[in-house]
């Protein structure tokens, strides 16, 4: 059954190689050596002695069913009463032993998806894969291949494969009982079978790069609509409903001239599979009803016949029956193999070396060269430079793309480049984006990291809120512990100082601010800055032509062709020696 399955597979010319079945096979083997390995082995094993229990249960209904219909045609009463209880018996324990089996396959699926997609979460959020993929683009979809395509894919596997062992099972079951009945429909069943597997394979080989397009096509639509959700008050403030109206026509173009091209191949497949269906009903009675009519067999065989041809055909003839299931599934087995491939793949593409150093007191470049990841372009050229703790400084540049390398090569965020960065960590060091990150939950969860929860007292909080005019926000919002959505609920003015005070409250020795003052007006900013400084916090700053410079000990210039100056703010140059600044750098 494996190497038919195999032979499908290469015959529809589908993305997936040995390798990734060599790949999908050690993840089962992970999974029976993991923390639920035990309870997985366990399950499988009794749904195998439910395929045991379920086909010895159809062959023996097939001979009750025989006796059954050979009393009718006896005209006996007392045979008739007692095979009608038996089959009545056989039938509700049947029933029992199907929905606990059914049951048993379904919470063995779900035990194997929740493992498998906390195994892709983790991997998805390590090393920040997940920025990575967002900002090559090589991937799409990766939301939906770890939610949708993980659940088909456990669901499908443990379906499919417990459909090929019980077919197994069938074919040693009722290959017997048809044969000893009539050996030429036993040669029959099997002729028909494989001569409808070529027929549906032919037919159909053009489904799995459609069904394979289908998932990016629903999923690229659903993401529009997400983004009409998420900025539902910027699209009305702005009247864009017209043109997200042709990106979402657009879409759903896309989807449905591709599901509509998957609809004509059903369609065509459909006559085929269904003629074939319908065939299965009267062959057995054309080769067996002859027989009876001479003498040589018994009413009830006829319709035994029927019954052990018809389960012996559906196991010879899964490729005709499943194939848009088999279709589907090779097309989430190559979807999920690319997107475990993508994040496993290693940063090709020279990247500035961050470098923790928790007992200097600087953030620090050394020699650092900066380019675009598109074009290669120098957006920064051999910056050497050391902020010391207590020296905030001012960056400014005619180039945001400069800044915003500069602001994510610190981060450890930038591909491009060489050199060295210092600071003293992840906990010593802020990241404050330009759009404030306001994720659901309670307030209380989004002002503090995990760690401080445990320790840090309300009233530190609510001073720290306080202290940032943020009362109102926090009695808006029903307190600490309410849940809200927080991009919905605050102002953006309102969503910068919430992030402000989540520094206050870590307390870091350095921030990495990233244009505060596009969401706050001047005032706020510089009431924000001096409180940075009275905490000890050294803010760096990426900044517009109209920041304020008094609230900065340097000021780091970027030209547009990657040189830089550093030297002090303007209104000390104008208050000094402006004609001779203090200058370094490669200007």
């Amino acid at each position: 059954m494996h190497r038919l399955f195999w032979s499908l597979l290469t015959t529809l010319r589908v993305p997936i190689t040995p390798a990734i079945w060599s790949r999908f096979v050690r993840m089962l083997q992970q999974l029976s050596c993991s923390e639920v390995g035990g309870k997985t082995k366990a399950l499988f094993v009794l749904l195998i002695l439910f395929l045991f229990a379920i086909n010895g249960l159809n062959v023996l209904n097939s001979y009750v069913n025989r006796d059954f219909m050979t009393a009718i045609e006896n005209q006996d009463m007392g045979e008739f009463v007692r095979y009608a209880l038996l089959f009545i018996g056989v039938m509700g324990l049947s029933t029992v032993v199907a929905v606990i089996y059914r049951y048993t396959e379904e919470s063995l699926g779900l035990l194997w998806r929740k493992w498998l997609t906390e195994r892709a979460i983790d991997r998805y959020l390590e090393d920040r894969t997940y920025f990575r993929l967002h900002t090559t683009g090589e991937l799409p979809n990766p939301d939906q291949r770890i939610s949708e395509d993980i659940r088909a894919l456990t669901a499908t596997t443990l379906s499919f494969t417990l459909m090929f062992l019980n077919a197994s099972f069938t074919v040693i079951a009722f290959s017997g009982v048809l044969w000893m009945i009539s050996p030429l429909l036993f040669v029959v069943a099997v002729a028909y079978s494989i001569l409808g597997s070529l027929l549906t394979i032919y037919l159909g080989k053009p489904l799995v790069k459609l069904n394979y397009d289908q998932l990016d096509r629903e999923a690229n639509f659903r993401a529009r609509l997400v983004h009409v959700r998420e900025n539902a008050e910027s699209v009305a403030l702005l009247r864009r409903e017209e043109r997200l109206r042709a990106r979402l026509r657009d879409r759903l173009n896309q989807l449905t001239a591709n599901f509509q091209r998957i609809i004509e191949i059903n369609r065509n497949l459909g006559f085929f599979t269904t003629s074939y269906n319908y065939l299965i009903q009267i062959i057995p009675a054309l080769l067996v009803a002859p027989l009876f009519i001479q003498g040589e067999a018994q009413f009830g065989v006829i319709t035994q016949s029927a019954m052990a041809f018809g389960h012996l055909l559906g196991a010879f003839s899964l490729i005709v029956t499943q194939f848009q299931s088999i279709s589907n599934y090779t097309a989430v087995v190559a979807r999920l193999n690319a997107l475990r491939e993508a994040m496993n793949q290693e940063r090709t593409e020279p990247a500035p070396r961050v470098e923790f150093c928790t007992d200097c007191g600087s953030v620090a470049f050394e020699h650092l060269t900066l380019r675009s990841p598109r074009d290669g372009r120098v957006l920064l050229h051999d910056l050497s430079l050391s902020v010391p703790s207590g020296v905030c400084l001012l960056v400014r540049s005619t180039s945001e793309a400069a800044e915003k390398a500069l602001f994510r090569a610190t981060a450890a965020l930038w591909p491009q480049g060489e050199g060295r960065i210092l600071h003293p960590g992840h906990d010593a060091i802020f990241f404050l984006p330009e759009r404030p990150y306001m994720p659901p939950g309670t307030l209380r969860e989004l002002l503090l990291r995990p760690c401080q929860e445990r320790w840090l007292p309300d009233w530190k909080i609510i001073d720290c809120l306080d202290a940032l005019h943020l009362t109102a926000t926090l009695n808006k919002a029903g307190g600490l512990d309410a849940e809200r959505n927080w991009s919905d609920l605050l102002s953006l003015g309102e969503q910068q100082r919430v992030s402000f005070a989540r520094v206050l409250l870590a307390a870091p020795r350095f921030v990495f601010l990233d244009h505060p003052s596009r969401s706050l007006s001047e005032c706020p900013i510089g009431e924000l800055l001096n409180l940075l400084r009275q905490q000890g916090i050294t803010y760096l700053t990426l900044g517009d032509r109209d920041d304020d410079p008094r609230f900065y000990d340097r000021q780091l210039d970027i030209a547009a062709d990657g040189s830089w100056r550093l030297r002090p703010p303007l209104f000390q140059d104008r208050r000094h020696h402006e004609a001779n600044p203090s200058t370094h750098g490669n200007d």
